[in-house]
């Protein structure tokens, strides 16, 4: 008994455990590869069209960016990986994604404010209204931007303050950098 279930079991882990040690080996060097072309496609297209010469302005921007594409690169990769593995182990995806589809249109009328918050983030980011080490006045808080994404903006205050800003709720943004 004890073993035909090691069998059943060294030969599920031959079929399946190596293809799912592989996912995740190739999710980590496509991470790794996304990261490097990312960083270089951002530079390129930085250096090419950003009008302003100076190098910090042009390393602040860089660094949103880059932060921005391989955060939301990374969540995608993420879900397909884990998509893959769940289907190693014989469960069907397709209800999944469906289920998934389904939940997402409840989820897109429930969450007006954080698609408000995503939208706002982007063209904020897009428009380089201010960068990571930039600072700026957001109604009555100012301070240093500690990090921005496309859900919210976290300021650093002269006190020491960490303030979470959610990108929709910005009306006037003054830059003191610039």
């Amino acid at each position: 008994m004890f073993d035909s279930l090691f069998q059943t079991i060294v030969q599920w882990s031959l079929e399946h455990g190596v293809k799912i040690v592989a996912i995740f080996i190739a999710t980590f060097i496509i991470l790794r590869i996304l990261k490097t072309i990312i960083r270089r496609l951002i530079k390129s297209v930085i250096g090419k069209t950003y009008k302003v010469r100076d190098g910090v302005a042009k390393e602040k921007r860089t660094i949103t960016l880059e932060s921005v594409f391989y955060s939301t690169a990374k969540i995608v990769i993420w879900v397909i990986a884990i998509m893959m593995i769940i289907s190693e182990f014989g469960i069907n995806i397709g209800p999944i994604l469906a289920a998934v589809g389904v939940a997402g249109l409840a989820f897109g009328f429930g969450a007006q404010y954080l698609i408000r918050d995503l939208i706002a983030g982007l063209f904020i980011i897009l428009e380089d209204q201010y960068r990571k080490g930039d600072v700026i006045k957001i109604g009555n808080v100012s301070g240093i931007v500690e990090d921005i994404n496309l859900r919210k903006t976290i300021l650093r205050d002269t006190d020491g303050t960490v303030h979470y800003i959610s990108n929709g709720e910005i009306k006037i943004t003054s830059n003191k950098t610039r």
